[in-house]
């Protein structure tokens, strides 16, 4: 049984080409029966493929003690084994409240976060997660009734750039009669009997009922058909890419950046427009036109988040209205048709609602960025002035509270940082939190209800976690970083003139 299992993993993990020779792999191990048994089947591995092998905890601080138990179960399970281990703690109800997700949301957020981090810091280069194939037919049901289309029912990839899923060749029945075999025990989350989270639900109502009443197979028909959904799915791509070329001249010069979009990784381009060729595209295959449009979507966007099929459903349909029509789109996009085709741009004009003004992206300063020391200080080259940072040490958090927030000195909550604070001058989308439910406020409509003037508003010093503005020095600070009860760290940032 043992060997049999390694040797089923081992197959897959070639098959995919998931790890090769000197990879570091960072397993993440909870302590439940699924990353135990990846971390026993890596270890016994390791030699044979000639790669190391780290492990990751994270404790969510859900569970008080339960949690507490989990951890010290992995700490001794991984001292036995020889393997290196990183335990993170985070308090992910406090995260879930802060940037307004669900448990389930957040939880994940929290793991990928401390996997990437322990991932860069300890050189590693594969991160490895326990889902199995009852994992992929839970995801596969989940996505299907969220409308998520043909890229939902791909389910859960093997391979997904640095990550891998090496226990997608076995079911959680084989996970958990691999370590029967080997006489260990696991860890068992008491949350995982609770229907509370959506993904519980599944597993313990519908995909029951799938297996006595319909099909007692269903999980691994689910996984033969995310396979050949993922082998369409690559041919779709492909049709994809040769269509572009035909269809699409864009407009901008390259850069190195790469993100992902449409289930691939595609290299990111500074592009202020694309032309699609119409009577080129009315060529293609549906499939084709919508995966093209979306794709072009998210090219103009920076990103395929948010990007729904109402959007290229619009999009499609603006081919067939008359020169001069145009739609607005999430990000923000505008796509115009014009003679010949269908124009998208992000150079959108707005027309603002307090006062007539318009203002146009191609009428912006250059962006101006420069990321803060922690500690330490930079100087903003568009104004001269010094940004110093500084961790404040040994604070009463209730005298903390009351420090007083001077103009140019603020007292923030570090841990609520999401991306990395820097100095930089407007982008589009910038945004605040304006109180303690979350409200935002677009910085655009600040700068207006505040009569600030164009000229200033080009050069005006902010400070920003991405698009989240956390400061305006001299005016308004986001509600989001403000001090509580529950901060752990507090950093001060100063501004003085050079």
């Amino acid at each position: 049984m043992m060997k049999s299992t390694e040797r089923k993993v081992e197959e897959f993990i070639r098959e995919h080409g998931m790890i090769g020779m000197g990879d570091v792999v960072i397993a993440g191990v909870s302590g439940g029966a699924d990353s135990v048994c990846l971390l026993f089947v890596l270890c016994a591995l390791k030699e044979k493929m000639g790669f190391q092998l780290q492990a990751c905890h994270v404790n969510h601080g859900l569970r008080g003690a339960d949690a507490d138990a989990d951890e010290a179960y992995v700490r001794e399970l991984c001292g036995e084994l020889g393997v290196p281990c990183r335990f993170f703690h985070e308090d992910v109800e406090s995260f879930a409240k802060k940037w307004k997700q669900s448990l389930e949301e957040a939880g994940r957020e929290v793991r990928r976060n401390a996997f990437e981090t322990m991932c860069r810091e300890n050189s590693g280069t594969r991160i490895a997660t326990a889902h199995h194939q009852g994992d992929n037919a839970e995801t596969i049901i989940w996505n299907m009734a969220r409308g998520t289309g043909l890229k939902g029912l791909r389910g859960i990839l093997p391979v997904d750039g640095i990550r891998i899923r090496p226990l997608l060749a076995l079911t959680r029945e084989e996970t958990e009669g691999y370590l029967h075999a080997r006489g260990f025990c696991w860890c068992e989350d008491s949350t995982n009997a609770q229907d509370h989270y959506t993904r519980n639900r599944i597993r313990h109502n519908i995909l029951p009922m799938l297996e006595t009443q319909v099909n007692q197979g269903t999980p691994r028909h689910l996984e033969e058909m995310s396979q050949q959904v993922r082998e369409v799915w690559d041919y779709l791509e492909l049709g994809t890419d040769r269509a572009w070329e035909r269809c699409v001249r864009e407009q901008g010069r390259e850069t190195a950046d790469k993100e992902a979009a449409g289930g691939r990784e595609l290299e990111r381009r500074n592009v202020s427009s694309l032309y699609i060729d119409g009577d080129k595209f009315r060529e293609e295959m549906p499939a084709v036109q919508k995966q093209l449009l979306r794709r072009g979507l998210a090219l103009i966007r920076g990103k395929e988040q948010d990007i729904g099929a109402v959007h290229v459903t619009a999009l499609a349909e603006l081919f067939a209205k008359q020169t001069g029509r145009s739609i607005d789109l999430p990000g923000p996009v505008t796509a115009k048709r014009v003679y010949g085709g269908v124009v998208l741009s992000r150079e959108k004009e707005r027309k603002s609602a307090g006062g007539g003004e318009i203002e146009s992206m191609k009428e912006a300063a250059p962006a101006v960025e420069v990321p803060l020391a922690f500690p330490g200080t930079v100087v903003f080259p568009a104004t001269g002035q010094r940004i110093t940072c500084r961790f404040m040490e040994n604070v009463d958090l209730n005298r903390a509270k009351e420090f007083p927030q001077k103009s140019y000195t603020k007292w923030i909550d570090y841990d609520i940082i999401k991306y990395s604070l820097s100095a930089r001058t407007r982008q589009e989308g910038d945004y605040f939190t304006v109180d303690e439910k979350g409200s935002r406020q677009k910085l655009k409509s600040f700068f207006i209800n505040e009569k600030i003037p164009q000229e200033d508003r080009k050069k005006m010093l902010l400070i920003a976690d991405g698009k989240h503005i956390v400061w305006i020095p001299g005016r308004r600070m986001s509600r989001s970083y403000h001090i509580s009860s529950t901060t752990k760290r507090i950093l001060e940032i100063n501004i003085t003139e050079e």
